[in-house]
């Protein structure tokens, strides 16, 4: 706060001019809201400077609350990275745009008859939050492409759900504010090269779909805080989160019928019992199916499509059954079933980022789960409510309670639309009736959320255990760490001593490197894993693998071609002297005098706020790219997190990370004897030579712990060596190599590893059949590039061709 003095004026302000006109309570009074409020009332008057001090008073403590933390969350960081005056001409400018271009639309849409604007046409607003909305759409194109894709979804997204549910005219007026922040921001940052990449990760796509999700789901709950809210989507928000009746409603029910009129105080009974939770159900369904979302599970994604396509079908059966009805009230209906049309529509858009599926265990156990908790609370509800069937009015046979099971496990506000059932009078019966649906759900949703947050494995659990033990022990190649990660596939030996990973891709079962285990069974293991593809109809094809591989698969008479380099530094007699190092020296004292030091971590126990910096990072470099992040031997954020792979960071003095690298062990007798660089990035904004520095600290820090050697790993479709005439194949790969470079500098890559002298080591592509290369080739694109969409790879070629 003391580098932000104008935020602390602002609030200091706001607070002290509140208390001195008695507006904290309750907002500005009568009187003085027509002189410093705006709206269409006030412009008509002449008041020309409200649209600017509305931005000095606040509409109650709530209000003077909410826009205070907006203040402090937006304020300090604006004013570091625009600058005071910037930051209040673009407050200044954003609360008077804002508003008045919020006051035009309701205006607008008042005359053209449009039933919800009409009721707010004559509001008079107050607020700062008009111009801090404005202010944070201008500041996201300050920070990182993680974060200003985060924050300009929050700046879309709260007073859009704020308009449409609330619907009061600073809504619209937060709402035309930050759109036009977004449209400012972006004029002004023209030419920032940090906004040339706008493409998100398929991680942070998750996360900003189940933010929506999010949304829609607190929307009614927030609008359950106004008693006049009068948005579009409010008409039928109680039925995504029901209100107790109010005594004027009550009476209207028993007007009509004393069963009417005992279903409603039944209805309003529950409401003092923890049966209200009910209430919230919908609320708490999507908020438990957004966190499977975020992990990017199809199983979630199903069901909340399904969700949405029922709530759908329920407002068209709501509008048919309704009959003839005015203009106003189909408006109604349309305007409620554009918000889950909307979130179908993205979720159907998006489908591609849920792949993930839950083990078939994990299904099994949740429809075990669920299924028990409904066949028990529906079994309670109707045998234990015959035993007492005299505490339901009228007496309660089996046949009617059946009747009355529905209404146990819907919402309160579900009651008016279901057919007649015993009304529960007793104590038993009203504990039936308050404990039985709510129990079932909180089992169900607590189920979900369980397995939505269990590890979700692609493969065989054991198996991938044993295969990583094996690894362990016997060790591998310096790339053959990439056999444990998700999605791989294992065959083991007879003898168990020896493995190959796989993933079948088609009809090509595609290694991932070299088979690892005993290292007198390496060789065997190439014959009998072909055998075993052999027996499945499947192409073998050996990737990324030694000159031992390659030789022992020449013996059955396949095919080799060389598709990258491995690059190896030996540790043991390591020193930075001399003029070939002089990069590297350069960048160790240059991080010295900048304060930059070397952390280790394991990336599971580091901090919040480091892992935060680093998935901004990440995200920064997926976004300049504008193309998909390849996979299969190229690590990301999800390998990151395993507790054998060390992650060394560089930070500054404030704790900034300026950059991070990755290390996979390379076992021999159960130790670690090497390292393989996997992950890294650096920030766009940070120490130039971060690469170079870290990359030495680690081969520094290795040198000391007894390492033999570490591999800078292997660059694809790169190579230094041309010892032997290539192949038609091989000079195919070279120029593919050539005109990827552009786009994923594969060979700048290996030019960077040159500065630390390392030893060249060819990494081959072995197969079988020539004729099978076809399918070799689509197989091994499916493996790096899963998730390319027609358009992205439109967006390649066009790269490739430019």
């Amino acid at each position: 706060m003391r580098a932000a003095p104008l935020t602390l004026a602002l609030l200091v302000g706001l607070w002290a001019l509140g208390a001195a006109t008695h507006s904290l309570p309750h907002g500005p009074s009568a009187h003085l809201l027509a002189r410093t409020g705006v709206g269409a009332d006030t412009l008509a008057a002449g008041r020309w400077w409200t649209p600017l001090s509305s931005l000095l008073w606040c509409s109650g403590i709530g209000s003077y609350v909410f826009s205070s933390l907006l203040l402090l969350l937006v304020g300090p960081t604006a004013e570091r990275r625009l600058g005071r005056l910037r930051t209040l001409a673009v407050l200044a400018g954003g609360q008077v745009v804002g508003t008045l271009a919020g006051t035009a639309l309701i205006a607008a849409g008042s005359a053209a008859g449009e039933q919800w604007t009409a009721s707010v046409a004559d509001q008079t607003s107050v607020g700062p939050g008009v111009g801090l909305f404005a202010l944070a759409g201008v500041l996201g194109y300050r920070l990182t492409v993680l974060w200003r894709r985060r924050l300009h979804l929050l700046v879309l997204l709260l007073p859009l759900v704020m308009t449409l549910y609330v619907g009061h005219l600073q809504s619209v007026q937060r709402c035309a504010a930050a759109l036009v922040g977004l449209g400012a921001g972006a004029l002004l940052s023209r030419g920032r090269p940090n906004l040339v990449g706008r493409r998100s990760s398929h991680t942070e796509t998750r996360v900003l779909v189940a933010l929506c999700l999010v949304a829609a789901a607190f929307g009614p709950l927030i609008a359950s805080l106004y008693d006049n809210a009068s948005g579009p989507f409010n008409t039928f928000s109680e039925l995504y989160f029901s209100h107790r009746l109010g005594p004027d409603e009550v009476a209207d029910f028993c007007a009509m019928s004393a069963h009417d009129c005992a279903r409603a105080h039944a209805v309003e009974r529950i409401f003092d019992t923890p049966g209200r939770m009910m209430a919230a159900l919908f609320p708490g369904l999507l908020l438990v199916l957004a966190e499977g979302l975020r992990r990017g599970l199809r199983f979630a994604w199903r069901i909340t499509v399904a969700t949405e396509l029922l709530w759908v079908a329920l407002l068209g059966w709501l509008y048919l059954d309704a009959g003839p009805v005015d203009r106003d009230v189909v408006q109604y209906f349309v305007e409620a079933m554009l918000l889950p049309l909307l979130t179908t529509a993205l979720l159907l858009a998006t489908r591609q980022r849920f792949r993930l599926r839950l083990p078939g265990r994990s299904v099994r156990r949740l429809g075990l789960l669920v299924g028990g908790a409904a066949l028990a609370s529906a079994a309670a509800y109707v045998g234990l409510g015959r035993l007492v069937a005299n505490q339901f009015e009228p007496g309660a046979g089996v046949s009617g309670l059946i009747d009355g099971l529905p209404a146990q496990f819907l919402p309160p506000a579900y009651n008016d639309l279901l057919p007649d059932y015993p009304i529960a009078v007793g104590p038993v019966a009203r504990f039936l009736e308050t404990y039985c649906g709510l129990a079932f759900w909180v089992v169900a949703l607590g189920a979900l959320l369980s397995a939505f947050r269990r590890p979700v494995l692609h493969t065989d659990a054991d198996a991938a255990a044993r295969a990583r033990a094996l690894l362990a022990e016997h060790g591998g190649g310096t790339l053959s760490f990439i056999t444990t990660w998700d999605g791989n596939h294992y065959w083991f030996d007879e003898s168990g001593r020896a493995a190959v990973a796989y993933r079948v891709l088609g009809t090509v079962a595609l290694t991932t490197g070299d088979p690892f285990g005993a290292p007198e069974d390496r060789a065997g293991a190439v014959l009998g894993f072909a055998r075993y593809c052999d027996a499945r109809g499947w192409t073998p094809c050996f990737y990324s693998v030694s000159p031992q591989t390659r030789d022992a698969a020449g013996q059955l008479g396949w095919r080799s071609v060389q598709v990258a380099e491995d690059t190896v530094v030996a540790l043991p007699e390591l020193a930075f002297t001399g003029k070939k190092w002089q990069d590297i020296r350069t960048a160790l004292n240059k991080a010295g005098k900048q304060g930059i030091t070397a952390e280790w971590w394991a990336y599971h126990e580091a901090p919040l706020a480091l892992k935060d910096q680093i998935r901004a990072i990440s995200e920064e470099w997926v976004s300049e790219k504008g193309l998909p992040e390849m996979g299969f031997t190229l690590g990301g954020l999800e390998e990151l997190d395993d507790p054998d792979v060390r992650v060394l960071v560089a930070v500054d003095e404030q704790r900034t990370v300026h950059g991070l690298t990755s290390w996979m062990p390379v076992y021999e007798d159960g130790v670690p004897v090497g390292w393989t660089l996997d992950f890294m990035r650096r920030r766009s904004e940070g120490f130039r030579g971060v690469s170079e520095f870290l990359i030495a600290s680690a081969a520094l820090g290795f040198k000391e712990e007894g390492a033999r050697f570490l591999s800078l790993s292997g660059a694809p479709l790169a190579r230094t060596g041309q010892d032997e005439e290539p192949t038609g194949l091989q000079r195919m790969l070279d120029w593919m190599g050539r005109v990827l470079e552009p786009v994923y500098g594969f060979r700048s890559l290996l030019a960077f590893k040159a500065k630390f002298q390392p030893e060249y080591r060819p990494m081959y592509m072995s197969y079988p059949d020539p004729a099978a290369l076809p399918a070799i080739t689509r197989a091994i694109g499916k493996a790096y590039l899963p998730h390319l969409t027609a358009a992205q790879g439109v967006r390649l070629m066009r790269r490739l061709s430019g």
